[in-house]
């Protein structure tokens, strides 16, 4: 058993070393899922904003979950690219 746990210690396969790529990939997708969080949030806020007569504030609200969802797209193009190879 201590041999298996030795082999797996410099086995460059296992579960316990996830490639480079795989580890881009999964962050690039969390950014992803969390941008797209804080968009819906941001866009939240933005309806109480104008509910509250804050028709200025509002609008940055929006302007900043546009932003997000913009960088998703850059994100987006690069998971697309690491896909590729």
């Amino acid at each position: 058993m201590s041999t298996d746990h030795h082999h797996h210690h410099h086995d460059h396969d296992s579960h316990d070393e996830i490639p480079f790529n795989e580890k881009l990939l999964k962050i690039i997708s969390h950014w992803i899922k969390h941008n797209e969080e804080h968009a819906s949030n941001y866009r939240n806020w933005a309806e109480k904003a104008k509910a509250n007569d804050q028709h200025q504030a509002a609008v940055l609200l929006e302007e900043a979950a546009d932003m997000s969802l913009s960088v998703n797209q850059k994100f987006e193009a690069a998971l697309d690219r690491l896909n590729r190879k």
